[in-house]
């Protein structure tokens, strides 16, 4: 079974839960592009850096044959959601993969693609609204303009960039996926 995120739920509101996120760490890709098409541009070089891309900090046992280029790599095991968000340009997302809990900063290997990056994100506050539907900037902005209103709604004040998450794969059908908009709220 693929690891999740994990957070604790703090409140129901109405249009929301408030959650609480643990620090965690991230391999991420600053794409140009659609929102469509940044998640499928960053898809590529992060699942490489999970099938051993990367620079293991620590010795692996080879236990059979290696493969071409796999000394000193890991494979690193899928989590979801796979996270998107705008970046500091017109047309630029951060698109990330949430790293399985069981690594830290000193452990976590290092990406051999220069496009990607791994960091530390900390823990945080925030309001989270599910839903089922087609991956397609529309429904995501949707979502996330009826979320800003919720959280004001309740009191709370924004502290950062609206999350989109994707927690299934393409072929899953449309309306069975599960997807999720976050923001960052105050303490």
């Amino acid at each position: 079974m693929t690891e999740r995120q994990p957070y604790r739920v703090v409140a129901r509101h109405p249009g929301f839960e408030l959650r609480r996120y643990p620090a965690h760490l991230v391999a991420e890709v600053r794409v140009d592009g659609t929102f469509e098409s940044a998640g499928n541009a960053a898809f590529r070089p992060l699942a490489r850096y999970l099938a051993g891309a990367n620079r293991s900090r620590r010795e692996i046992p080879v236990t059979g044959p290696a493969a071409p280029g796999s000394a000193g790599s890991e494979r690193i095991a899928m989590t979801v959601p796979v996270l998107q968000e705008e970046g500091d340009r017109p047309r630029s997302w951060l698109v990330r993969f949430v790293m399985p809990a069981s690594f830290t900063p000193a452990t976590l290997p290092e990406p051999a693609d220069p496009l990607v990056t791994t960091r530390e994100i900390p823990g945080q506050l925030a309001a989270a609204t599910r839903f089922s539907g087609r991956w397609t900037a529309r429904a995501f902005e949707r979502r996330a303009t009826a979320l800003g209103r919720a959280v004001t709604a309740a009191g709370l004040r924004p502290t950062g960039a609206v999350r989109y998450a994707r927690f299934d794969p393409p072929w899953k059908p449309w309306f069975l996926r599960r997807n999720e908009v976050v923001l960052p709220v105050a303490e």
